[in-house]
C-alpha cells in the first residue's frame, strides 16, 4: 500500500529524519510513536503531500488519502454536512455527507454549526470528512490527543467499528503507548532519524491493558522510548 525510501529532512543544522524508510500493507494499522520533535508530523506531512518531498527520496502511495489532525480544523462559518463534504463534488455530495456522519454516530446534526459540538462531537467530524471519500490510506495526526480521557476511550471504540467496515490502511501517530497497543497492529518507534523499533503487536482483540502480554509489549515501547519502568 505505501513504500517510502530515503526520506531525509533537515530544519537548518538539525537532522529531524535521516533516510528514513517506511512501508505499510494493505488494511495494515500501524502506530508512530516517538519523543516530541522527533519527525512524526514532518513525516505525515510528507507522506500527504503537504510538504515537498526532498530530492532522492521515493514515495509509491495511493492517490487517495486523507489525513486527520491533532484539531478538528473545521470552520465554524459552515454547517456540519458542508465540512464534511468540503471539496466533494456532485448532487450526491450531501447524501454522503450525512451517510459518513452516521458512521460516526453523529446522524441528526448535519445542520449543527461547529459551535455547538464538545471536543470529541468535533473530532467525529473530522474523521468523518476524512472517511467520506472513501481513502485508500489515512494518516492521523494524535487525533485523539486533546479529548478527554473518556471520549477518547470511546473514540476508539469507534475506530475499531470502523477499521472492521472499511479496512483501511491506517498510519496513527501517537504519544500514547496504552494507545498504540489497544488499536494497531504493529508499532513503530522513531527516533535520531530513523525507525528504531518495528514490533509487531499479535494480541487479540478486543485488547485488555492489565494483560501480561499487553505489558511486556508496553514494556518494549518504553524502553525503545528511552522511559524507565518507573516513569511510565
Amino acid at each position: 500500500m505505501l513504500r517510502l525510501r530515503n526520506l531525509t529532512r533537515s530544519f537548518g543544522a538539525r537532522l529531524l529524519l535521516d533516510r528514513l524508510a517506511l512501508d505499510l500493507a494493505a488494511g495494515e494499522r500501524v502506530a508512530l510513536l516517538g519523543r516530541s520533535g522527533s519527525g512524526k508530523t514532518t513525516l505525515l506531512r510528507c507522506l500527504s503531500g503537504l510538504d515537498p518531498l526532498p530530492e532522492g527520496c521515493k514515495l509509491q502511495a495511493p492517490g487517495n488519502l486523507a489525513m486527520v489532525f491533532q484539531e478538528p480544523r473545521l470552520l465554524p462559518w459552515k454547517p456540519v454536512w458542508q465540512n464534511v463534504a468540503l471539496g466533494l463534488a456532485g448532487s450526491d455530495a450531501r447524501m454522503r455527507a450525512e451517510a459518513a456522519l452516521a458512521e460516526v454516530g453523529l446522524a441528526g446534526r448535519a445542520e449543527d454549526f461547529p459551535i455547538t459540538l464538545s471536543g470529541g462531537e468535533a473530532q467525529r467530524v473530522a474523521l468523518a470528512r476524512a472517511l467520506v471519500r472513501g481513502p485508500s490510506l489515512l494518516l492521523m495526526d494524535e487525533p485523539f490527543a486533546a479529548i478527554d480521557a473518556l471520549t477518547r476511550l470511546q473514540m476508539h471504540g469507534l475506530m475499531e467499528r470502523l477499521w472492521q467496515s472499511h479496512a483501511t490502511t491506517t498510519l496513527l501517530v501517537t504519544h500514547d503507548v496504552d494507545e498504540a497497543l489497544t488499536l494497531a497492529d504493529r508499532a513503530l518507534v522513531l527516533a535520531e532519524g530513523r525507525i528504531c523499533l518495528d514490533l509487531p503487536i499479535p494480541l487479540s482483540r478486543p485488547r485488555e491493558a492489565g494483560t501480561q502480554d499487553f505489558a511486556v509489549l508496553r514494556r518494549r515501547l518504553l524502553e525503545a522510548l528511552g522511559v524507565g519502568d518507573g516513569e511510565g
